[in-house]
């Protein structure tokens, strides 16, 4: 009974008006991912398409998590995965909610990519992946948008901490 009556203090806090903003930023990056995916998904399906001598569109679905490390044909093991994934967004909720202002920001840059990936999981069962960054023969992991907000929120996460001290 205590774990309901705190989550509906949570989510009181959570629907507060400085949150509100916090909350665009979550909603813009998703929107964000999610139209650079469906236009990719759209229109690059046939192959790479050469941008620069260093990046190529190249639509790729990774099954796995970031960098399709963990991927397999298993169902379970990939429902199984999922269903951490999203564990994990609602802990991220949870601190987002407990957080000061400039931890908020971080947290919804994470939150808003993780958003973007974890809704493809759900509807393709696979997340795709088209930011194809190379140079001559070596190319980096295909990676998304989502996977770009994600990286920089943790980058900003670790600097913060390890530069601000409380």
């Amino acid at each position: 009974m205590d774990f309901l009556i705190s989550f509906k203090k949570k989510k009181i806090e959570f629907l507060k008006k400085e949150n509100i903003y916090f909350f665009l930023i979550i909603i813009t990056i998703f929107f964000f991912d999610r139209i650079t995916k469906i236009e990719i998904i759209n229109n690059y399906s046939n192959g790479a398409s050469y941008i620069n001598d260093y990046i190529n569109l190249d639509l790729i679905w990774n099954i796995g998590i970031g960098f399709g490390f963990l991927s397999t044909d298993s169902s379970l093991i990939y429902n199984f995965i999922s269903m951490i994934i999203g564990i994990v967004i609602l802990y991220l909720v949870y601190i987002f909610i407990e957080s000061e202002k400039l931890d908020k920001i971080i947290y919804s840059i994470i939150i808003g990519g993780a958003l973007g990936n974890f809704y493809d999981r759900i509807l393709y069962k696979a997340v795709p992946d088209f930011i194809d960054i190379h140079y001559s023969n070596m190319h980096w992991f295909t990676f998304n948008i989502a996977d770009v907000f994600i990286t920089i929120g943790i980058l900003i996460f670790i600097i913060k901490s390890y530069f601000i001290k409380n």
